[in-house]
């Protein structure tokens, strides 16, 4: 069989009841995140990007690497960047419109997952709010969701974690995370990994990746040591009998040398980045790092001729000066910014596209080792018959180990440093 044949098979069969539902028509082949998952583990050492897609031109960039690597893709964004107190265009309830209306542009043939990333919960009082809203996501066209209770106490993330997977779509790609992200503070441990892993399962949740605190940060700023492969690989190997990928987070301030070990020594299948996209699209010099260069002075280096028209960029400086932002703060002018960005020529938007095109690319295919993966998506549809993939695994653990009590107790028991307070949330 051809791909072509095969494509036309799964977008029959693979497209799930919400993505069905909103876009009937369409050519666009949405999938569950658990077919991005399956996809990349069937390759082997290999990891796809979850590109934020902060900006329009940001997405349409990253789905055109993805059809040129002829690779499995996720598109996603943050709650933080996308969720009621938005600082970006793009946000939870529009996401998949965005997506499907570029694909169906521009031909694109690679199966894609839309992920709701860091659906962030800070205290339980957070969880009923998150009772309400997570079915508005999938009704919206999320295929795939992270629920980040990290923040809170090991009990408090699991009871959390436990109680809202049940508003999410048994065909959905899960994502849970140990360790708060924060660097090269908090590390997480293959215990606390362990508990949150093995508590879900008692309770008949399986998710598809497990996010790890394994030395990583967000934003533009580099961590003292980066993404730590050896313990990343250790607690992948203690929760092989559960089938749980990494959710390799943080990318940016990582080379591409330990990328590409993430890629092939652990058990990870995405990988999110996000600054260096929004970096890039606007024209900004980006190292191999993925963080922005600054000149001398501390300030970005704007290559002329790329990304933004010079006065454009010159107008969002001044917008960010005038408020005092620093350099972490840059992200927060997507909102104001993302009409005057698409009201630029063609051939600037164009540009945009293609600079984040260019590195996803490369990423892809060089680091990552992702290319060719959209065959192994489809297959993946198709061996299963279904938009419904199915768990990897099933109930190992008896849910009479793991009520609330016990759970407080084995939790009391955990030693593990979440660092320093903060905001981490992309």
């Amino acid at each position: 069989m051809s791909y072509v044949s095969d494509f036309e098979k799964a977008l029959e069969i693979g497209r799930p009841p919400n993505i069905r539902a909103l876009f009937p028509n369409s050519r666009a082949l949405i999938v569950s995140g658990k077919v991005i998952d399956r996809a990349l583990l069937t390759k082997g050492g290999a990891m796809t990007i979850a590109a934020n897609g902060r900006s329009h031109l940001v997405i349409r960039g990253a789905l055109q690497a993805a059809q040129r690597a002829h690779a499995a893709i996720i598109i996603e964004i943050a709650r933080s960047e996308g969720g009621t107190n938005a600082y970006c265009p793009t946000n939870f309830w529009n996401i998949a419109r965005q997506v499907d209306a570029l694909c169906n542009e521009m031909a694109i043939t690679v199966p894609v997952a839309i992920h709701a990333d860091h659906y962030g919960i800070k205290k339980m009082a957070d969880v009923p709010v998150a009772a309400v809203e997570i079915p508005t996501l999938f009704e919206a066209g999320i295929t795939s969701i992270a629920i980040d209770a990290s923040h809170m106490p090991d009990a408090d993330n699991l009871l959390a974690s436990i109680e809202l997977a049940r508003y999410v779509p048994s065909w959905a790609g899960l994502e849970t995370e140990v360790g708060e992200i924060k660097g090269k503070f908090g590390l997480s441990t293959r215990e606390e990994a362990l508990f949150i892993i093995q508590g879900l399962n008692a309770h008949d949740v399986f998710p598809d990746w497990i996010a790890l605190n394994n030395g990583t940060t967000h934003g533009i700023e580099a961590s003292a040591q980066g993404i730590q492969v050896e313990l990343t690989a250790e607690i992948h190997g203690a929760l092989a009998d559960y089938a749980i990928s990494g959710a390799q987070h943080g990318t940016s301030g990582n080379n591409s040398e330990r990328l590409r070990a993430i890629a092939t020594q652990t058990r990870s299948t995405k990988a999110n980045v996000a600054t260096a996209l929004q970096m890039l699209s606007w024209g900004l010099a980006v190292n191999d790092y993925g963080n922005a260069v600054l000149d001398d002075n501390g300030e970005f280096v704007k290559i002329p001729g790329e990304g933004v028209t010079e006065e454009l960029w010159l107008e969002m400086r001044s917008y960010a000066e005038a408020r005092g932002w620093k350099k972490g703060d840059y992200k927060n002018l997507n909102l104001p910014f993302e009409n005057k960005i698409m009201g630029q020529p063609r051939s600037v938007r164009e540009r945009m596209a293609r600079r984040v095109e260019n590195f996803i690319y490369t990423m892809l295919t060089q680091v990552f080792q992702a290319g060719d993966t959209a065959r192994l998506g489809v297959a993946t549809i198709l061996a299963a018959g279904s938009y419904d993939i199915g768990p990897k695994v099933g109930r190992m653990e008896s849910p009479e180990a793991w009520t609330e009590e016990r759970i407080r107790e084995r939790a009391a028991l955990l030693t593990s440093d979440k660092g320093p307070a903060g905001d981490y949330d992309d």
